[in-house]
């Protein structure tokens, strides 16, 4: 078990890391009414996202689904993705991360609203 953060602070909301181990990190994400995560792709990583309250509207390459509790997404490795609080309660997902590296340095953003894209 590595000692990453388990509790993090961010713009948009908040994250806990609930496991993470040499081949899964298990996550629960909170996201603020209104709020979304950056545009974002992994290399070394694919994502499963399961919605448990709120409402998500999900971007995945371009393409928007909205999702309620009980429904899921896989995100493939390489694909651009984000994520909304589509609701007027924040927005709980699970998020498993499978893949050969877990770390926050493995983000690549396309476009992001609190300004953390960087200038090329």
């Amino acid at each position: 078990m590595s000692h990453s953060p388990i509790h993090e602070k961010r713009p948009w909301g908040e994250y806990r890391v609930l496991a993470d181990t040499e081949t899964f990190k298990l996550k629960r994400i909170d996201v603020l009414p209104g709020q979304r995560l950056s545009y974002q792709r992994h290399e070394k990583r694919q994502e499963h996202w399961m919605v448990v309250e709120g409402a998500a509207r999900v971007t995945l390459d371009g393409r928007d689904i909205d999702l309620v509790p009980g429904q899921a997404i896989d995100i493939p490795r390489g694909a651009w993705h984000r994520i909304a609080c589509t609701s007027a309660v924040p927005l709980v997902f699970i998020e498993v991360q499978t893949g050969s590296y877990f770390g926050e340095d493995d983000i690549e953003r396309r476009s992001d609203d609190y300004g953390r894209v960087a200038s090329s």
